[in-house]
């Protein structure tokens, strides 16, 4: 039986969500999970498609009814995110491979109860994942882009050693990490077509 779950992390800027989108487009047996979240949603977001958003009451409410199996808080947010388990297990159910986006906790939880394979995304250097944060959101204050590039750092020096495969996403070379996620999908045996 090939696995069904996969793990693609990475700090914010890295290109995770990038690399998730190409290979769902290579191969539609791939779609992504919708994580549950307390934020608002930003612009042109829409609920249960790029997230299941919820107050915070409710959320500690399907937390609580066994609803979001994993979830972590960002305190420099104050924001909630988890795995939703009905979408997760409709999309099983479905026969597809779910390509899940989380921090090192829910990669963790992916990896013992899922059997998924954690692939980490990085850029080449920081100073690159700046110049992308900056691009990404010409206007992020520099509070900002410090505290995500501090959190970077620390996934970068505390995290990445955990998953099981390093991809480099290097600047202008897209689809060369997407071949090298292909290579190991295929190594990790998860069903293409």
């Amino acid at each position: 039986m090939g696995k069904q779950v996969l793990v693609i992390a990475g700090p914010t800027g890295s290109g995770e969500s990038t690399i998730t989108k190409e290979i769902i487009k290579k191969f539609p047996i791939f779609t992504r999970l919708v994580t549950a979240t307390t934020r608002e949603p930003r612009l042109n977001e829409k609920d249960k498609k790029d997230y299941y958003f919820f107050s915070e009451e409710d959320f500690k409410k399907e937390v609580t009814r066994g609803s979001i199996i994993e979830h972590t808080f960002v305190p420099g947010r104050s924001v909630y995110y988890g795995t939703y388990k009905p979408d997760l297990d409709d999309k099983l159910e479905k026969g597809f491979n779910i390509i899940v986006n989380p921090d090192v906790v829910g990669a963790r939880y992916y990896k013992e109860h899922y059997n998924a394979t954690t692939i980490f995304v990085k850029t080449e250097s920081i100073g690159i994942l700046k110049e992308r944060l900056v691009k990404r959101d010409s206007s992020i204050s520099k509070e900002e882009l410090d505290r995500r590039l501090e959190a970077a750092k620390y996934e970068l020096d505390n995290e990445e050693n955990f998953y099981d495969h390093v991809v480099i996403n290097t600047e202008g070379k897209l689809e060369e990490a997407v071949d090298e996620v292909v290579e190991i999908l295929k190594r990790e045996n998860y069903k293409l077509s």
